[in-house]
């Protein structure tokens, strides 16, 4: 049998032959409300670029989103009005990260330089330490190996503090391009959030993997030896094979929201030497022999690794200290029933239920 094209006469077709079953099927699919989906770029004030197929949109959220407080950030996929103008609805991310916001990650790369800044290595600890946290996948690349340094001492001490954790490590030069062509083999089919402080080559190494890319970039400042920011938003930027999600430097990253005796979750390399403390609640900086195992296997870890744990347990020991003098509950602005969850209404705004109402008229009539 040969159907109509035309929906309209395809309905009619299927009703008058008595196909109901059919007609059902068809017109679920026809009537179902399709709303077309894209990815936020990139936000600017209360713009959001969004990019669905080749096309970018610049929506605002719609007003339900921004009663519910909905916190709609780059690397969301959203659902758009039919003018394309509004974002109605976020879908259900992969990931997200608080601090720069993003979502929907499936890998981080985080960028340190070999000189110009000097590498820091607490600070490279504290980027893995935050991943590991937020269970991101990461790669460590080591930048501008192009200057006059002792490569091999260095590339060799590298080693030895993080193949153990991370086996993916690469050593490049943005500036020359040298080991871009590895790098960009293993980002392929990957969305990469770029990670790292000021000056490092961020955005010399985006010039490097997109040759339609040309970001502005700028040197260590020679006064202070600390980079300067050229990254002033989050966005996402396409590559070949792959997307890259710049961030700005973001040195100023604390550990001000984590308790500490979670830290060493977070430290794989001491965290298998943890279980056999006398407490069960020793957290791992000080003990005499046979009081903490990671102290007494001191020996076998990194005493780069450890330091770095020592200083961000300190970070958790002021969060601890913060919230525990600050008593006041506060109240979540969600609630959740089955599988659906509500906004609820704001306190101000909330109105008795009428059992209430009903006793004060009556504690009001019983004291005229």
């Amino acid at each position: 049998m040969i159907f109509p094209v035309n929906p309209t006469d395809l309905t009619k077709h299927l009703r008058v032959s008595g196909y109901n079953c059919i007609l059902l099927a068809y017109d679920n699919i026809f009537n179902y409300d399709y709303h077309m989906q894209g990815q936020v770029y990139k936000i600017h004030s209360d713009f959001y670029y969004v990019k669905s197929l080749n096309d970018i949109y610049t929506c605002k959220l719609k007003e339900t989103l921004k009663k519910q407080k909905e916190n709609v950030v780059v690397g969301d996929f959203v659902e758009l009005s039919e003018d394309n103008n509004f974002i109605l609805n976020t879908i259900k991310r992969k990931n997200l990260i608080l601090r720069p916001k993003v979502a929907n990650i499936d890998l981080a790369l985080i960028v340190s330089a070999f000189k110009e800044p000097e590498l820091d290595f607490i600070q490279l600890n504290r980027y893995i330490t935050f991943l590991n946290y937020y269970k991101i996948p990461y790669v460590l690349c080591f930048n501008k190996e192009d200057l006059e340094i002792d490569l091999a001492n260095l590339q060799d001490k590298i080693d030895r503090i993080y193949r153990n954790i991370c086996p993916n490590i690469f050593y490049i030069s943005a500036k020359e391009k040298l080991g871009i062509d590895a790098l960009s083999d293993f980002l392929k089919g990957k969305t990469v959030a770029l990670c790292g402080q000021s000056g490092v080559g961020k955005s010399t190494l985006l010039n490097s993997l997109n040759s339609a890319v040309n970001l502005k970039t700028s040197s260590v400042s020679a006064k202070t030896q600390r980079g300067r920011h050229t990254t002033r938003h989050v966005e996402i930027i396409d590559c070949a094979d792959f997307k890259i999600i710049d961030t700005p430097g973001f040195s100023n990253l604390k550990f001000d929201f984590m308790l500490p005796d979670e830290l060493i979750n977070y430290f794989p390399d001491l965290l298998k030497y943890s279980g056999n403390c006398k407490y069960s609640d020793c957290l791992h900086d000080v003990g005499d022999k046979g009081i903490c195992s990671v102290v007494d296997n001191l020996d076998k870890i990194n005493d780069i690794r450890y330091k770095s744990y020592l200083s961000f347990l300190e970070e958790c020991r002021d969060y601890k200290e913060k919230i525990s003098k600050k008593s006041i509950k506060e109240e979540s602005s969600k609630k959740q029933t089955g599988s659906k969850t509500f906004t609820k209404i704001s306190k101000q705004k909330r109105i008795s239920s009428r059992n209430t109402q009903k006793q004060r008229i009556k504690y009001y009539e019983d004291h005229d």
